[in-house]
């Protein structure tokens, strides 16, 4: 015990044992400067001073754009700035894909390039699955839910009429139909006999995105309207509207006439096209 406590007594007296710090001039051995010091001052001053450096260092690479000089470090800005333009890229390819399909869509009704086996996809056995074996016939249980469930709709008196379909398309003329749609010879569209001069209008509310001649069809009206459906007027004599037209339902937007290119009469070739995919559009309108 002795002797631990002696070396402790030792350490102590080293640490607090009062030192002298002299800078003399090395020509006259002139004192300039001198300093009391103890062991213990130093160490606390350089525990002291390291802790102000790591705090400084910190505040710096924390708070200040000093940090953004640091490298491999990426400041928010940069980070912010890589997620805007990534979520522009996103959108704009959103964009290009969709303005790709609307234009496909339109080149098509222009054309009339359209594969007759692709119009089958709403076929019943569609992909070989068989239909074969499946009970169709509703039991017991639920005969009296679907009972119930009218009776209960019958009167019920908060239940709000509300229409059953988002676009209703009115004649664009009125006339007999000298060749049907028929999507196996590629015809996708009804012809209607018309007299000369005979107004053309529009089936519903839309906008103008093609209204020009074209050497295979005459003067050529396509129209966009709600739900991506487009409707299509060819061998006009005249056009009334222009591209970029906003028109109206039953609006003037051709006349009937010769364009010069048909041999069957006067008539209109007219079209519906739903998703880049002709419409028999006898299932909408009537024309006679």
């Amino acid at each position: 015990m002795s002797l631990r406590r002696f070396r402790k007594e030792r350490i102590k007296k080293q640490l607090f044992a009062k030192n002298r710090f002299i800078i003399l001039n090395e020509d006259t051995f002139e004192e300039i400067f001198s300093l009391k010091l103890t062991l213990m001052n130093v160490f606390l001053v350089a525990t002291l001073g390291a802790f102000i450096i790591i705090f400084v260092t910190t505040y710096i690479i924390a708070f200040t754009p000093l940090k953004e000089y640091i490298p491999g470090y990426s400041s928010s800005k940069l980070k912010q700035e890589a997620t805007d333009l990534a979520l522009k890229s996103d959108s704009l390819t959103t964009l290009l894909h969709n303005n790709e399909l609307y234009l496909t869509s339109v080149r098509k009704a222009l054309t009339g390039d359209v594969d007759y086996m692709k119009l089958s996809k709403d076929s019943i056995k569609a992909g070989g699955v068989e239909t074969k074996g499946i009970n169709l016939k509703a039991s017991e249980s639920e005969l009296e839910l679907r009972k119930k469930v009218a009776l209960e709709d019958k009167y019920n008196l908060f239940e709000k009429a509300e229409p059953k379909v988002d676009l209703v398309l009115f004649a664009p003329v009125r006339g007999p139909i000298t060749q049907k749609y028929n999507a196996k010879e590629k015809h996708f569209a009804v012809d209607v006999a018309l007299a000369k001069n005979t107004p053309i209008k529009s089936v519903a509310n839309g906008t103008v995105i093609f209204a020009d001649w074209t050497p295979t069809n005459g003067n050529v009206i396509i129209l966009r309207h709600n739900n991506e459906i487009l409707s299509v007027y060819k061998h006009c004599e005249t056009l009334t509207v222009s591209q970029g037209d906003v028109v109206r339902t039953s609006e003037v937007i051709a006349i009937a006439g010769s364009s010069g290119e048909q041999s069957t009469g006067i008539h209109l070739h007219f079209e519906l096209w739903k998703d880049g995919y002709p419409i028999d559009p006898t299932q909408f309108i009537e024309f006679e």
